[in-house]
């Protein structure tokens, strides 16, 4: 039997558990397991892998897609760049490590994005945001970081500081936090939802709710929305394909 897994904290809710049982299933693959393991402090990684010897692969979530690095033996050059990884192969003993959010998101992102989306605020500067940042970079959007507490890095600003200027002039928005995830459904990154107009594109990570408040705020502005799912499974499939290599 091949096992699987997650790694984060708290895992009270898993789409990667939930998508990969559901795979396993769907397409009669009888030898693999997907678990969660919801370990308080990153430290706890070496201790999990000697238990579960029989892992092949984890994915990796919030808060250790960058403190995980450390335990890598190998990392693309994805997660070079971006500090950031979300899923780890497992063989004979040694761990790589590698970015499938990059992929998941540019794939998603480009369903919907218009010639006018040159400039974007990316919520956040954790490891989704990181992986985020990549992409934009990658296909030539230019962007500001978001945060909450003071940061003296160049590209980064704090929430009070987006006025209506800048909210006009970044017509692309990406929240990369947890916040309205459920249960906090009422909750939603504090911008200034007046100015969003329908040139406006807004994608939330968050995948549950469906529809956060986030992006219902800018709906009914009349902007372009998508969720956080459709990164998701695409991520995950990628995930799938490193650890068969």
């Amino acid at each position: 039997m091949r096992s699987f897994g997650l790694i984060g904290f708290p895992l009270i809710h898993s789409f990667s558990q939930k998508f990969f049982t559901e795979k396993f299933k769907r397409e009669g693959i009888l030898d693999c397991v997907y678990e969660k393991f919801p370990i308080p402090i990153i430290d706890e990684l070496p201790a999990l892998l000697k238990a579960h010897s029989d892992l092949h692969g984890l994915n990796v979530t919030i808060p250790y897609k960058e403190k995980v690095i450390a335990y890598l033996d190998n990392a693309s050059e994805v997660v070079r760049q971006t500090g950031a990884c979300n899923c780890i192969r497992i063989k004979e003993g040694r761990l790589s490590g590698f970015n499938t959010d990059t992929i998941g998101f540019e794939i998603s992102l480009k369903t919907k994005l218009l010639p006018h989306h040159k400039k974007a605020l990316i919520l956040g500067k954790g490891g989704a945001a990181k992986a985020v940042a990549y992409t934009l970079s990658k296909i030539g959007i230019e962007f500001l970081y978001v945060v909450r507490r003071e940061s003296h890095d160049i590209g980064t600003i704090l929430y009070n500081q987006v006025n209506e200027r800048i909210m006009r002039s970044h017509q692309l928005i990406i929240n990369t936090t947890p916040i309205g995830t459920f249960p906090d459904v009422d909750a939603a990154p504090q911008i200034l939802y007046q100015y969003i107009t329908a040139d406006h594109y807004l994608y939330d990570l968050v995948y549950n709710p469906p529809e956060t408040l986030f992006l219902k705020l800018a709906g009914e502005q009349g902007a372009i929305i998508q969720n956080g799912s459709e990164m998701l499974v695409i991520q995950a499939e990628e995930s799938w394909k490193i650890w068969n290599q």
